[in-house]
């Protein structure tokens, strides 16, 4: 019998993504250094593969009791952008089909931007509705950043096109004669709200690249309007633009 080359394992290795493989046996006998170093590293790809799907299991915990439950149109939503000294805040509205498939969506705080822009396209394929509700630095400095992130996830709701039948919310009530869960961390929790926060998360980070290109100075397309060392000192350099939040500090002390 042939002997196998190191490559040609290699390129098996990449195509077997379950442990019960016969040939991984064979190969733990090949005494090549080459051989037992793409195993090992094959293996720890498995098992970074292995944590995906128990993570992804236990996030549809949630999504698995309200189907029991008889509710069909569930929804998950979250908002980004509370923190930062500038540009509004954004929330999402997703709500995915029953047996939703996709590794990796996570709390898009975890992820990295490439991530989660790849996230982001595969959940707009296969969601079925997404709404997106947005409250503007005006509005967050007139009624307060908690009532705005309350406001912004009722926008995001009814620009739904269909009317949910059970609500699960990061941290949040709404005002709305729907059936709903509040979820403690629910974007590290709930496959629904992850996805709605990634969504968020991208479509906020967009926009304050395209402010980053009427206001330059401050950094807005590195740090999306939070206070870094960059943003504070475009504020000290040039002051303050249109889109920061008065109500904020230091920038309250400087209006």
């Amino acid at each position: 019998m042939k002997t196998e080359s190191i490559q040609q394992i290699k390129a098996a290795l990449a195509t077997i993504e379950t442990r019960d493989d016969e040939r991984i046996d064979q190969w733990k006998k090949d005494e090549r250094s080459g051989v037992q170093q793409a195993l090992a590293q094959w293996d720890r790809r498995i098992q970074r593969h292995e944590k995906e799907l128990a993570l992804f299991a236990e996030m549809q915990e949630f999504e698995n009791k309200a189907h029991a439950q008889g509710h069909r149109l569930i929804v998950g939503i979250d908002e980004v952008g509370r923190g930062p000294l500038a540009g509004p805040v954004v929330a999402a509205a997703v709500i995915l089909p029953e047996g939703f498939n996709l590794l990796g969506v996570n709390d898009s705080k975890k992820l990295s931007a490439k991530k989660r822009d790849e996230l982001y396209n595969e959940i707009q394929n296969q969601a079925i509705s997404i709404g997106i509700g947005m409250v503007d630095h005006n509005k967050i400095d007139e009624i307060n950043i908690y009532q705005a992130s309350k406001l912004a996830m009722g926008i995001a709701l009814e620009d739904l096109c269909f009317i949910p039948d059970y609500l699960l919310i990061d941290a949040m009530k709404l005002d709305v004669n729907i059936p709903q869960e509040s979820i403690i961390k629910g974007d590290a929790r709930s496959i629904s709200i992850a996805s709605a926060s990634i969504v968020a998360k991208v479509v906020r980070d967009r926009l304050m690249e395209d402010y980053a290109k009427m206001y330059p100075g401050y950094g807005f397309e590195h740090n999306a309007g939070y206070g870094t060392k960059e943003h504070l000192l475009g504020i000290q350099q040039q002051g303050i633009c249109a889109i920061h939040r008065k109500t904020f500090a230091p920038i309250k002390n400087l209006c």
